[in-house]
């Protein structure tokens, strides 16, 4: 479902991506774990074209390449979900109007259908009740599920989160990841860059560790956290474990 080969990214004269080789088939569920500055949300971002890469590294879709810019690319980048650490709602727009804004635009769904499957998608992720809100009015933990349910109304092909608990009071983080849990469970493709190892554990079924923006460890959840390869992800692990 989604494949980089070759993918390396600078910013200026420092490399954030280094090679990096991934295939993701469809129904896989991807954590992304390591140090900050390894390179995560860059990796992340250059899935949705957010990121450019450097030439000569491609990024297929679904059997597609993605294409650097235009009619084409906003065409792929719908088929890519995208859940933000700062949830990304349009503060002057309803919840409603924030889920069926993208079906009716990109995919020009009539307002009729595209209002029945949000409230569809906003019932699912538990904040139907606030369909008429505005954002600001909402907990943080309830705006990042409006986020999801967003990005799901597009019908995408696979989601991406990118830390998206950690602008989150401790209390309102597993109300997101239950809903996360349950979308892995659905069959949904997902990649998930995150600090939350237990939700790694349970709902990942590969843990992909960076570190200096190359991937260190591609390996089972199990394998990763009861038997970490390389000194690095044992250095990491001893810090995250310890403090949680």
């Amino acid at each position: 479902m989604v494949k980089l080969t070759n993918v390396n990214k600078h910013f200026g004269s420092f490399q954030a991506l280094k090679d990096i080789n991934l295939a993701i088939p469809k129904g896989q569920v991807v954590i992304v774990v390591g140090p900050s500055g390894s390179g995560k949300s860059t990796l992340c971002r250059t899935i949705n074209r957010l990121e450019t890469i450097d030439e000569g590294g491609e990024i297929m879709i679904d059997g597609k390449e993605l294409p650097a810019e235009g009619k084409d690319l906003a065409k792929l980048r719908a088929e890519v979900g995208m859940v933000f650490q700062s949830f990304n709602l349009f503060a002057h727009k309803s919840i409603l109007d924030n889920v069926i804004m993208g079906p009716m635009k990109v995919r020009k769904m009539r307002k009729a259908e595209a209002k029945e499957r949000a409230m569809e998608l906003l019932r699912r992720v538990g904040v139907e009740a606030q369909a008429n809100k505005m954002p600001a009015q909402l907990s943080g933990g309830q705006q990042q599920r409006v986020a999801i349910a967003r990005a799901l109304a597009m019908r995408p092909k696979v989601l991406l989160f990118d830390e998206p608990t950690s602008a989150l009071d401790p209390e309102m983080v597993n109300e997101v990841l239950d809903v996360m849990t349950s979308l892995a469970k659905e069959g949904m493709t997902m990649v998930v860059v995150t600090h939350e190892m237990g939700f790694a554990r349970k709902a990942g079924d590969r843990v992909v560790f960076m570190a200096d923006g190359e991937i260190v460890e591609d390996t089972t959840p199990e394998d990763f956290f009861t038997n970490p390869q390389s000194d690095r992800a044992k250095d990491f692990l001893g810090k995250i474990l310890s403090n949680q």
